[in-house]
């Protein structure tokens, strides 16, 4: 039978109680890139189905989607081994996430509103992490470009979706209207913009991914789109 303690607890006692139960934050952002992983992996899945492709075209399409702009950026920043060679949890959460899609839409419709969500979630992780990785490759002494740093993060968000559009013959949707690499593009300068104005590294990346993940749903609920450039038509 549980007793109540002896002496009452005192206010340093009850912050290291807190403290004990926070989650880690690295682990916490940890299992955010693995949910962003599976996010992708199943919007590469839904569209290999969509072509008719066979279970190993789902997986390929699936892993390249949800790893491809990770791995260009880590090729250019020149960090090795490659992250998903240092953690292959990454493909077996790739893996599990697209056989389960399989299944999943054999039995039910996809669910596009709830995907389309979570994926502008995945995106808004992924540009930050991205945007922090870039940084954190800055050798002693060197300062890396900002634009560098909004290159190497929006990639790291979006280049995944372009191989899959490409690859599934499509048209790539950063190169449509959708409000897509630049919600990405904005919450990174929203990130750096902050970070350059004292702001330490944790509230700026969430307002930055705030700003990435408002953006999204403002396209996907509101239908906001950017302008489209359209040659004018000549005389006949």
């Amino acid at each position: 039978m549980w007793a109540a303690p002896s002496v009452c607890p005192g206010p340093s006692d009850w912050s290291r109680s807190i403290e004990e139960l926070a989650p880690d934050p690295e682990l916490l952002l940890y299992l955010l890139d693995l949910l962003g992983v599976a996010v992708f992996a199943i919007s590469g899945a839904l569209a290999a189905g969509r072509k008719g492709l066979d279970l190993l075209g789902v997986v390929v399409i699936a892993a390249i989607t949800a790893v491809g702009g990770g791995t260009l950026r880590d090729l250019l920043l020149d960090r090795h081994p490659i992250f998903w060679i240092l953690d292959p949890t990454y493909l077996v959460v790739i893996l599990v996430a697209a056989l389960a899609t399989v299944v999943y839409v054999r039995l039910r419709p996809p669910p596009g509103p709830a995907l389309l969500i979570a994926d502008a979630l995945g995106l808004s992780l992924f540009a930050i992490a991205g945007a922090q990785i870039a940084q954190g490759q800055i050798p002693p002494g060197v300062s890396l470009a900002p634009i560098i740093v909004v290159l190497m993060g929006t990639m790291t968000g979006v280049a995944g979706g372009v191989l899959r559009d490409v690859l599934t013959a499509q048209v790539p949707l950063i190169l449509r209207r959708d409000i897509y690499a630049s919600a990405a593009i904005a919450g990174i300068l929203v990130y750096l913009g902050l970070g350059a104005l004292g702001m330490p590294t944790t509230p700026a990346s969430l307002v930055g991914m705030g700003v990435v993940v408002g953006l999204r749903l403002l396209a996907i609920l509101k239908g906001l789109r950017l302008p489209v450039f359209r040659l004018p038509e000549e005389p006949t």
